[in-house]
């Protein structure tokens, strides 16, 4: 199927492509895992927000933690997808992504504290063989990031707690495809001569800030809610073009290895949660995360050569505002073991007129659970978390190197690991 007739518009649209896929992982793929007690809840720890992982879901909680206090673990992901394409099914390759995390709490008097956080709030990616059929969009790309997040956290009442801070995060971008050569690619006729190998790198520093709320107005009730603001990132990088030595003399004056810029705008988010206490060793917590895709209308990406006869690329993405529906209960049977149960719903943000194959997904559904161990000042917890991507149907659009086809059998399996001491 790498014939001529697949040929005709892929050329025509690559330099959209191209520019358009950098950031779709950028703002398609947010990670939540914030630490293994969080995913065990799925996430529901807004309300509760009573261990150093409140830095990631409510910073305001920290108020609750007397002394100094660390934690850190990682959350290992193991995902996989099928594309189904013309009645042949491409699976992504097998790939395992750790995002870290670690936190800091000091209370500096009865009324001020102190939180450093570490965490990745986007990432992952998607990996298939470079010569699967939708290998003209993508066949791999791969996104990290890593924030920074001081945070301070003032007690106004006995009741009420305020906090602020600001965000420092590092971007790394790395996406490969191919692009297939011959007809009519300019004005005249081109030689087939195979596919040429497309990299696309780039990375940046940006800088967000936050702010969250806590109140607890009687003894079996807690709410929480936090705001991370945008974070824009001025990437800048290359873009290199590997031509097959037939070609090399016919398409170089084309696709000139050169540097390139653009800039992404990572989503603002609103958590919130409200927990109940029934019984002394049982809470519920009941919350949400709300993601502001929809600023995400347009990527602008400018070449310092020109590349396809152009300089800039502008790529319309028309994402959605989302939802990320939480519940999850705790309850300690006994002094040293808690048992945490959690639920997730998650909207997909991508509308079916631009989705492709760098994110492959759809709605999910995760279903968590996990114990908590505590001796001495020491806390060990532990968290599996299964993800269930529903299934999607794809209308194909040949220019973005997508084909009409199906998404289904999208899971993960996730398993988070966090260690904390208490001083």
């Amino acid at each position: 199927m790498r014939g001529k007739r697949w040929v005709y518009p892929w050329v025509l649209g690559f330099v959209v492509v191209l520019a358009g896929a950098q950031g779709v992982l950028a703002a398609g793929f947010a990670l939540y895992e914030g630490s293994a007690r969080g995913n065990a809840l799925g996430g529901a720890l807004v309300g509760r927000a009573d261990d150093p992982s409140a830095l990631y879901y409510n910073p305001a909680g920290i108020t609750q933690l007397p002394g100094l206090q660390l934690m850190a673990g990682a959350t290992i992901i193991m995902p996989t997808t099928d594309v189904t394409i013309g009645g042949i099914r491409e699976t992504t390759k097998d790939n395992v992504w750790i995002p870290p995390h670690l936190y800091a709490t000091y209370q500096f008097s009865d009324r001020l504290w102190f939180g450093l956080a570490m965490y990745s709030p986007f990432g992952l990616g998607t990996e298939f063989d470079e010569n699967w059929l939708g290998r003209y969009n993508s066949y791999k790309a791969l996104i990290e990031t890593f924030s920074v997040n001081p945070n301070v956290a003032f007690k106004l009442t006995d009741k009420l707690s305020l906090a602020a801070g600001f965000s420092v995060m590092y971007f790394d971008l790395t996406l490969d495809r191919k692009i297939p050569t011959g007809q009519p690619f300019w004005p005249f006729p081109m030689p087939w001569v195979g596919d040429v190998d497309a990299d696309l790198t780039g990375d940046s520093f940006g800088y967000g800030w936050n702010v969250a709320l806590h109140y607890q107005p009687c003894e079996y009730a807690k709410f929480g809610i936090a705001y991370r603001s945008q974070v824009k990132q001025n990437l800048s990088g290359s873009a290199k073009f590997t031509i097959p030595a037939v070609g090399e003399n016919i398409y170089r004056p084309f696709l000139h290895n050169t540097d390139a810029t653009g800039a992404v705008t990572l989503p603002d988010e609103v958590y919130v949660g409200l927990a109940v206490y029934p019984m002394k060793n049982l809470s519920l917590e009941l919350g949400g995360v709300w993601t502001g895709w929809s600023d995400y209308s347009q990527l602008v990406i400018a070449y310092d050569r020109p590349v396809a006869g152009r300089k800039v690329s502008v790529v319309s993405k028309d994402w959605h505002d989302v939802w990320r529906l939480n519940f999850g209960i705790e309850y300690k049977p006994l002094n040293w073991l808690d048992l945490r149960f959690g639920y997730v719903f998650d909207e997909e943000p991508i509308p079916d007129r631009t989705v492709d194959y760098l994110v492959p997904a759809n709605d999910r559904h995760l279903f968590s659970f996990g114990p908590g161990f505590h001796w001495n000042n020491w806390t060990l917890d532990v968290s599996y978390t299964y993800l269930l991507i529903t299934d999607r149907d794809v209308e194909g659009r040949p220019l973005d190197g997508v084909f009409t086809g199906k998404f289904e059998n999208g899971d993960a399996h996730m398993v988070g690991v966090s260690l904390g001491y208490k001083f």
